[in-house]
């Protein structure tokens, strides 16, 4: 029988999906098995990330009603995020042994600030990759909605939820177009399934991840 051992799962999908319900369920489930799990979001999950995550996402701090950063620039800073939270969160709770369950990864980064805001997505993920060191998860949980269905609940929506119907379509296009691209490190399920039924799919499959040999180990 495998031991079981640190893990990185992902959750990823577009705004409204449903993805911090079924993180707080997946961390419910595993802390009652008695691993250590580490919950983390990109990006504002450290202290420089907090106040990125004020300019991207909730314009300057002086002026909540400015543009925001240009799209190359907004994506360097995804990009800084990144780099801080892998440094100071993930890769010390992986080196012990956590499974670290976050919301949002370098998919984001590459479908809405490549494919969304229409720069070249392969030199955004190249970027993204830098960024991390090339830190890829055991598991990506692709929550998948129509963005018109997620996007209708939201209220008081910040600058990307605000970027547009075709900004979120292309989002969404490229995010299972990476999960096709690798579809053994992914898990796809329609976000309007039953909470439970999906809890229960994504237990399933990180069990198998947690108990399998190896596991993400830090570079």
């Amino acid at each position: 029988m495998s031991t079981p051992h640190g893990a990185f799962v992902v959750f990823e999908g577009g705004d409204g999906v449903g993805k911090s319900t079924q993180v707080a369920l997946l961390v419910r489930h595993l802390a009652a098995t008695g691993q250590e799990v580490v919950t983390t979001f990109e990006p504002g999950a450290t202290r420089l990330g907090a106040l990125l995550r004020g300019v991207l996402l909730h314009g300057d701090a002086g002026d909540p009603d400015a543009d925001g950063p240009h799209a190359r620039t907004e994506a360097l800073l995804y990009a800084a995020d990144k780099a801080e939270h892998l440094h100071q969160v993930v890769r010390p709770a992986l080196a012990r042994g956590a499974v670290v369950v976050c919301d949002r990864y370098v998919d984001s980064m590459v479908a809405y600030q490549g494919a969304g805001r229409v720069l070249d997505p392969t030199e955004v993920e190249r970027v993204a990759r830098w960024a991390t060191d090339d830190l890829r998860p055991d598991l990506t949980v692709l929550l998948d909605l129509e963005p018109e269905q997620g996007l209708e609940g939201l209220t008081d929506p910040d600058r990307l939820e605000s970027a547009g119907l075709d900004f979120h379509d292309r989002a969404r296009a490229f995010f299972l177009a990476l999960a096709e691209r690798d579809p053994d490190r992914y898990l796809v399920l329609p976000a309007r399934r039953s909470r439970e039924e999906l809890a229960e799919a994504v237990a399933a499959r990180v069990a198998q991840v947690v108990s399998a040999p190896g596991g993400t180990l830090p570079g």
